[in-house]
């Protein structure tokens, strides 16, 4: 039973960054995504890149809630989505989904910093409770494709390089059992309101500094709810040229298959660098500034505007590097 349904969820906010591990994350081409040749050749199944599938659970109902407690808004759920999923394991992801409990406490009234901090890899959860996250555990080095070896070259999970065996919600299982969203969450976006066809500014969760996350649409003029909804485009592009070869880098042309293909060009499209924007919304009619995840890069943003709350990013280093929010796996 969900504690919290699309109205309530609404309702409570008027009132009002996965780890870099994903071992065995190997994937299912998006259909709305070209096919780009790999700069290295797959590991072999049976290494630690393909671990054994894990065992499917039966899994209990969804639940989540969003509560406001003096000037914290607390977000828990158990980590099943309320929706349907693909199917796990599956030819790109050999692990299940688990239920795992969640719970961040983000500032009611978040504040801005000077300078934007890097996230991640996660950068916020969705109103049903379900983590967004930017980073893959996949890495290019002169070796060939390698897990957690922290270079340079990160796949993407949408960008055609790996096989990460993600649904139609852009989402996919870490090795805890943990599912979650690498993209636009399409499924959720319907049960808010956001069926094919439609185009609504439609509030699908919170980043870990507390600001709102929206997607894919928003108002033509950022200040005039009254004008046309559109939808918006970041301002990232991607780099002409090619990449370094060997072992500097992977070599081939700038495709997206890596964070690192892309660049930031002021002006270009709609978000600044943190994929958002200052405007009014549906729920914060005075303004404010909010994300959006895009149909394109970065998909989910990779910036923050605020500081990360640190019971969402606990014992983050000085150097805006943060690692995964805490979460317990249910026995």
């Amino acid at each position: 039973m969900y504690h919290l349904n699309k109205a309530l969820v609404l309702g409570a906010l008027v009132a009002a960054t996965s780890a870099f591990g994903h071992p065995g994350h190997t994937d299912t081409e998006q259909p709305d995504k070209r096919s780009v040749r790999s700069p290295q050749q797959p590991p072999a199944p049976g290494d630690a890149m393909h671990p054994e599938p894990m065992e499917r659970i039966e899994l209990p109902a969804p639940e989540f809630s969003i509560t406001i407690e003096d000037d914290k808004r607390i977000i828990r759920s158990n980590g099943i989505p309320n929706h349907a999923t693909g199917e796990f394991p599956n030819k790109g992801n050999p692990n299940a989904i688990r239920p795992l409990e969640h719970e961040v406490t983000l500032p009611l009234h978040p504040v801005m910093n000077t300078e934007p901090v890097r996230s991640g890899p996660e950068f916020g959860i969705a109103v049903n409770g379900i983590p967004f996250d930017a980073g893959t555990g996949e890495f290019w080095s002169a070796d060939g494709r390698r897990f957690q070896v922290r270079s340079a070259w990160n796949y993407e999970a949408i960008g055609g390089g790996v096989d990460l065996g993600l649904d139609e919600n852009n989402a996919h299982v870490q090795p805890t059992g943990k599912y979650h969203y690498h993209g636009l969450p399409n499924d959720l976006l319907s049960q808010l309101g956001g069926e094919q066809g439609t185009r609504r500014m439609l509030l699908i969760g919170w980043a870990y500094d507390g600001f709102p996350i929206y997607g894919p649409y928003g108002y033509q003029e950022t200040n005039d709810a009254d004008s046309k909804t559109v939808e918006l485009r970041s301002s990232y592009q991607l780099k002409k040229g090619t990449r370094p070869e060997s072992p500097e880098g992977p070599g081939g042309e700038y495709d997206g298959q890596f964070g690192r293909d892309w660049e930031y060009i002021e002006g270009s499209g709609d978000l600044d660098e943190c994929n958002g924007r200052f405007g009014v919304t549906p729920e914060f009619p005075e303004g404010t500034y909010y994300y959006v995840l895009t149909n394109d890069f970065p998909f989910v943003p990779r910036l923050l505007r605020g500081t990360p709350s640190r019971s969402a990013m606990p014992n983050r280093p000085p150097d805006g590097q943060l690692p995964q929010p805490r979460m317990k796996i249910d026995q």
